[in-house]
This record gives structure tokens, C-alpha cells and sequence, in this order.
């Protein structure tokens, strides 16, 4: 069985096409792995979604420290940076089911 990409990044769902499918960053990642291939892949994607944040988070504090801040580039960032924590929180969400028991 295997999955493929839906619209929304990284998020998967159950296919039974046999090809591999294009990831959300244009990527190709093959989905025909295991359950823990899916997850190693999933966590390395979450690290550097996590990275990517907290370089955005000190280039913001940068550019707003620096005084020549130009408000539409640092409402940019942050757009961005809130883009990636909604990422992260889908992968982290994937990997860790909130189950109600």
C-alpha cells in the first residue's frame, strides 16, 4: 500500500498507484517505504522546518534591532515564519496522533 501527497504539505494519504509521488516542495519522495522509513523521513523534514523557524525568528529580531527595519519585509517574514509553524505542528500532529482515549 502506499500514499500520496495531498494538497496540503506533507500531509499523506492511502493510494494504491504504484508510482512515487512529488512532495509538497517538489521533491520526490518515494512513499512506497515503511512505517519507519515514513517517520525518519518525516522527522528529518520537522528538523529542518524547525531550523529554517528559528533562522527566520533571528533574522526578524536582526532587521527590527537594526532600526532600518522596512515593515513590509518584517510582515513578510513573519507571515512566513507563522507558515512554518503551522508545518511543523501538521508533521508533529502525523507523527504524534492526538488519540482522545
Amino acid at each position: 500500500m502506499r500514499f500520496r501527497a495531498s494538497l496540503a504539505p506533507y500531509e499523506f494519504r492511502r493510494d494504491t498507484s504504484s508510482r512515487a509521488e512529488v512532495g509538497a516542495r517538489g521533491r520526490a519522495i518515494n512513499l512506497k517505504m515503511g512505517t519507519n522509513a515514513q517517520d525518519r523521513e518525516l522527522r528529518e523534514v520537522l528538523a529542518r522546518l524547525k531550523q529554517e523557524h528559528r533562522d527566520l525568528d533571528s533574522a526578524i529580531d536582526a532587521l527590527e534591532d537594526s532600526g532600518r527595519a522596512d515593515q513590509l519585509q518584517v510582515k513578510r517574514l513573519k507571515k512566513k515564519k507563522l507558515n512554518l509553524k503551522d508545518e511543523i505542528a501538521r508533521i508533529e500532529d502525523q507523527l504524534l496522533p492526538d488519540i482522545i482515549a
